[in-house]
């Protein structure tokens, strides 16, 4: 069963007799199901060479509606996951390094996730991994100990704004970075540093520990603003020892080999997981992340969201895990999200060459700030500016499958007349500034409707469908599409009809704004009221 392109063709249609080359048994099934209609379907029809569309009934289509204000926020939701644990990886800055419009998009899609697959039953837990150890790190502590001697004092630094401070770790970084490439002594001493970090040398281990505190304190502001609280917090420095004795095992077992000094895998391509320094790399860790997460929760599936340039790296992480912990690697799942690019022109803001993720929503805030109309108190302004920028930006970035690369367009974005979040946002305001204008009495009783009301409620009632189809295909893109096609449906039955005065509009105008609503929290989107 389908839904067919053109809904005149009915709600839902089958090919099953056409396939079997027999329009006579699809004339057949139509003719008794026509016999003796149940109360949800209005009609049967056979179409061309054996096509079978099915009409749904006025009376199913209004007792639709009556579930969506009897259910409210529940609407949509089923059980069909529960009893099912997840564990969901996501957004994964380091420390010492900037938060990237990277992993703001690995932010909202794996929050996105999270809310379909709870909605749908299954037992959600939130991780984010981060890096506090490792090249990176050793690098922006060789760049802030020279800023430290040359024209920084850390009282001095101390005193600053954490968003500053932060920003001064992230030009410490660049700096090491660059001069790794370029200076083979600073090589040399950002690769003692690295040591020092892992062995908790005392001349290096103040400096880690405060620049370590000062970016966690600061990536808490920023999911705080997106909306996303983590159950749990991993971190490299935690997952190096376990994948060290995992890999050690492993290389006992034939599993891994020794090679050129460092131990490697040989899996869909040979990746080493012990440097030449006997060090952990970053499979090593992550091979020690699975059995540390599931040790806290277990887990049925372990989902780890990130871009997907690695995505072949944990092609061959996976496949070493399956070997190494069997169990672990058949739960464990890999999701890979495009990158996000600006056109040209947009990037004037950026440090060094990293656009920031708080930049981009603070750049799109003071775009909707622009084009908000005026007579609102400034500080509700502010506040709803907040929450339709980070709508706007969430959106855009949802909106097509996980996999595409996007190319941000602010002006589109923040738009009220286009596929956007605000547009939506605006939409359920809309309705809600109907509804208050109202009486209380949202009444739903069989009556003659006209081709907009019936148009809303042949896409109302698919919503739960959408729900369950999205969390199983891993794509919030489905939301976002059945919400554009709902608004828009609704606007021109706003623009077409007086809704004032009518019970039954009224109960259709709540019923779309609980429906936008629940579909905007799907995508990690607050519905702010009043626009």
């Amino acid at each position: 069963m389908e839904h067919p392109s053109e809904e005149a063709h009915g709600d839902f249609s089958t090919n099953v007799a056409l396939r079997l080359g027999k329009r006579e048994l699809a004339q057949n099934i139509a003719g008794e199901i026509n016999k003796k209609l149940p109360e949800w379907l209005a009609k049967v029809e056979v179409a061309g060479p054996g096509v079978i569309n099915f009409y749904l009934s006025e009376y199913y289509l209004l007792e639709e509606l009556k579930r969506v204000l009897d259910l409210g926020e529940k609407y949509g939701s089923n059980q069909l996951r529960r009893g099912e644990k997840v564990m969901v990886e996501f957004t994964d800055p380091n420390p010492f390094k900037e938060f990237h419009i990277g992993h703001l998009y690995s932010n909202a899609v794996g929050e996105a996730l999270c809310r379909l697959w709870e909605f749908n039953g299954a037992m959600v837990r939130r991780v984010n991994y981060q890096g506090d150890v490792g090249m990176h790190v050793a690098k922006a502590l060789w760049g802030w100990r020279r800023m430290l001697n040359a024209k920084l004092q850390m009282l001095n630094l101390e005193k600053k704004p954490l968003k500053e401070r932060v920003e001064i770790l992230g030009q410490a970084y660049a700096e090491g970075a660059k001069v790794y490439e370029e200076d083979n002594i600073a090589k040399a001493e950002i690769e003692k540093i690295n040591q020092q970090v892992y062995s908790h040398d005392p001349e290096i281990e103040e400096l880690y520990q405060k620049g370590r505190a000062w970016s966690l304190e600061y990536f808490e502001t920023i999911y705080a603003r997106l909306g996303t609280k983590f159950d749990y917090y991993y971190f490299e420095s935690q997952a190096a020892e376990v994948g060290m004795e995992l890999v050690q095992g492993g290389l006992k077992r034939g599993i891994f080999k020794q090679s050129k000094g460092a131990i490697v895998f040989e899996g869909p391509h040979t990746r080493v997981f012990i440097n030449t320094l006997g060090l952990p790399t970053y499979e090593a860790k992550e091979l020690g992340l699975a059995p540390t997460k599931y040790k806290d929760w277990a887990y049925d599936r372990s989902v780890i969201v990130t871009a997907n340039e690695i995505n072949e790296y944990f092609k061959v992480l996976i496949a070493a895990m399956k070997l190494v912990e069997p169990e672990l690697g058949a739960k464990t799942e890999h999701v890979g999200h495009g990158f996000v690019k600006l056109p040209e022109g947009k990037m004037s803001s950026r440090t060094g060459n990293i656009i920031t993720g708080e930049w981009l929503v603070d750049e799109v805030k003071r775009k909707v700030l622009e084009v908000m109309k005026d007579g609102v108190l400034r500080q509700a302004q502010d506040a709803t500016a907040e929450a339709v920028a980070i709508g706007a930006v969430k959106y855009a970035l949802l909106k097509s499958s996980i996999g595409q690369d996007i190319v941000f367009d602010f002006d589109k974005s923040v738009s009220l007349q286009g596929n956007s979040g605000p547009y939506l946002q605006y939409t359920y305001a809309r309705a809600k500034s109907v509804l208050q204008k109202a009486l209380a009495s949202q009444g739903v009783a069989l009556r003659s409707m006209n081709t907009e009301e019936l148009t809303i409620l042949r896409w109302i009632y698919r919503f739960p469908e959408v729900v369950i189809t999205a969390g199983e295909r891993y794509e919030p893109s489905q939301i976002s599409t059945y919400l554009y096609e709902l608004a828009q449906r609704f606007n021109t039955f706003y623009n077409k009809h007086t809704i004032l005065g009518s019970d039954f509009r009224l109960a259709l105008t709540a019923a779309v704004g609980q429906v936008i609503k629940n579909g905007l929290w799907l995508l990690g989107i607050k519905a702010p009221e009043k626009m």
